[in-house]
């Protein structure tokens, strides 16, 4: 038995998956998928052997071969973490197994939206959330990004809805009420990656190769906001080669989704928070669309190697932005990534698991969810910045290009790309000390820092109430900055002079919007008690919640009231937002 995910029970011992058939039923009225999966063997059994797969609060009604013939299966010991496994007992010869089964009404990738809850207020909506270990509550299936898939999918959902998948559109049909759409996603790609919506729902071209989802009345404003997404596919494709997913289309969410972005080749899911009505929080699509090389083609094996997705892909969205607005503009983001990098190694020192502030980290026991942080993405940042530094960008394009290329559809772990640096770039990673990046906590005291004017700028100014004249042209991301960088020590006085002067509490910027919410709070002030309120009331994502109900959480006067918040919001969240500040409320 090898089981190489300690979030899986994929046993490598047993047949793979490489291609899924999956039909579903969507119930608004039970909030549940009936559904059936056929999962096809890479190769036949060879003998007969069990076939265990991932499983979480599925209701199981049959398992069979592909032909038909009934198989014993039997549901494994349930595990906090991992759910509820299923063992299926494979004949030799089989070439794969079908289950029908229905979804709990409270799976975790999932999440019902009641009309209310939408911004059109007439029809419900339905989507899902599959990272990290959350594809199991909607298929069995081998959850771990080792397993790479195939599919076609069909979803039957009530007529006067639209189904869309992140794979590509093929039909659709209606009868008695209710319209079937089908899809087929031909690439190979890990089970989080599997991702549906089901809402009221219209779209707009934004290029030949893009178009933008949303509800109908916020369509104007989201093609608007995403209009330059094709200069952005162009120049990720002059760094990184070929994009290789036919199409990058946009679905802008409910405002209870708990990321900024979820990289779903073909379609990728966004917050609606980045419709600030002047671009300036496109960035987020820049990262989504980098997980097009790194990520979605070359993927993490286990969450243990989460630094491969996301500190490549910080690094390929701060070279597209570099390439589209400047080094200068480049800089900014990565200042605001150290800031929140440095925090949340406080934090994981201050909890006393500083082990999880290592790039390579051992999650065994661990739910990747309660793990999950910004450190795998900027301290990897920070790790290729200096590589590039060390072998000159030129060499170093190279060697990441021919990462990409090498690993195209893969999955590959730490060593993997310790052995592609050895074999292109003998030394490079002595000459940064990758040891101390990759296997021991907290920050590197050489780790590159940003520098740029604009940065000086910034800085001089932070903690003061300066004159309008002294920032005018001053950049979201400038203001975003300025706050992080105030002091928590600003007297009563002097926040009402910033908000008077510069209207941070009614910025529609939400990065913006929530470092002002953050910095009044964590002075100690009570005075945007209301705008906390009024924002923990709409918004999921969970990049806000954490810090403001930390805030909250953190002073013995507005404890209370974080409780009080959380159970009045707790039912519109999503259960992974639910489940992550439930257990920070709980410490």
């Amino acid at each position: 038995m090898a089981r190489p995910d300690p979030h899986s029970v994929t046993d490598d011992s047993q047949p793979t998956t490489r291609h899924l058939e999956w039909d579903a039923t969507v119930d608004f009225q039970s909030k549940r998928l009936s559904a059936t999966v056929s999962l096809h063997f890479k190769e036949a059994a060879k003998s007969p052997t069990p076939f265990d797969l991932d499983a979480r609060a599925l209701e199981v009604s049959t398992v069979t071969d592909l032909s038909g013939a009934a198989l014993k299966w039997e549901a494994l010991p349930p595990d906090a973490i991992l759910g509820t496994p299923l063992r299926v007992h494979v004949p030799a010869g089989a070439t794969g197994v079908r289950l029908e089964y229905r979804t709990g009404p409270e799976a975790s990738a999932l999440q019902w939206l009641e009309p209310s809850q939408t911004h059109g207020g007439n029809q419900p909506y339905l989507f899902s959330q599959c990272q990290a270990i959350h594809a199991r509550s909607v298929l069995p299936c081998q959850d771990s990004p080792a397993r790479r898939v195939s599919y076609r999918a069909s979803m039957n959902v009530p007529s006067g809805l639209v189904a869309v998948m992140a794979a590509a559109p093929k039909n659709s049909q209606s009868k008695g009420g209710r319209t079937t759409f089908h899809f087929e996603m031909p690439q190979v790609i890990p089970p989080y990656l599997l991702a549906f919506a089901v809402g009221d729902l219209a779209s707009k071209d934004l290029s030949p190769r893009s178009r933008v989802w949303c509800e109908p009345g916020l369509l104007a404003s989201a093609a608007w906001e995403f209009e330059g997404v094709e200069r952005q596919i162009e120049a990720a494709e002059s760094l990184f080669g070929p994009y290789d997913w036919e199409r990058f289309d946009l679905l802008v969410m409910p405002p209870s989704f708990p990321y900024g972005g979820m990289e779903n080749p073909r379609l990728t899911f966004l917050t609606p928070t980045l419709l600030a009505g002047d671009r300036s929080m496109v960035n987020v699509v820049a990262h989504e669309l980098a997980h097009s090389w790194t990520g979605n083609l070359v993927t993490n094996v286990n969450a243990e190697h989460f630094w491969l997705n996301e500190g490549f892909t910080v690094f390929a969205e701060r070279r597209i932005l570099e390439a589209l607005e400047g080094h200068e503009n480049a800089e900014l983001h990565a200042a605001l990534g150290r800031n929140d990098l440095e925090e949340a190694v406080a934090r994981f020192e201050k909890a006393g698991t500083p082990e999880l502030t290592r790039l390579r980290t051992r999650l065994a026991g661990i739910d990747p969810d309660e793990a999950f942080s910004v450190v795998p993405y900027e301290k990897g940042y920070l790790l290729l910045r200096a590589l590039e530094a060390a072998a000159g960008r030129e060499r170093f394009d190279a060697l990441l290009q021919g990462w990409l290329e090498k690993h195209r559809f893969g999955s590959v772990n730490t060593d993997d790309f310790i052995a592609h640096c050895e074999q292109l770039a003998p030394g490079l990673l002595a000459k940064v000390n990758a040891p101390q990046w990759i296997d021991q906590p907290g920050i590197p005291a050489d780790a590159p820092r940003a520098k740029s004017a604009r940065l000086d700028a910034v800085k001089a100014l932070a903690g003061t109430v300066p004159e309008a004249s002294a920032v005018a042209g001053w950049s979201a991301i400038e203001w975003q900055l300025f706050l992080e960088w105030s002091p928590r020590t600003l007297s009563a006085a002097q926040l009402s002079a910033l908000d008077e002067r510069f209207h941070f509490s009614s910025a529609k910027n939400t990065e913006v919007h929530v470092a002002w919410l953050l910095l009044s709070l964590q002075s100690g002030s009570d005075a945007m008690l209301p705008q906390v309120e009024s924002f923990l009331g709409r918004v999921g994502r969970m990049k806000y919640l954490k810090p403001l109900f930390a805030a909250l959480h953190g002073r013995a006067s507005t404890r209370p009231f974080a409780k009080t918040l959380f159970e009045k919001n707790s039912s519109r969240l999503h259960p992974i937002a639910r489940q992550v500040i439930a257990g920070m409320l709980a410490k």
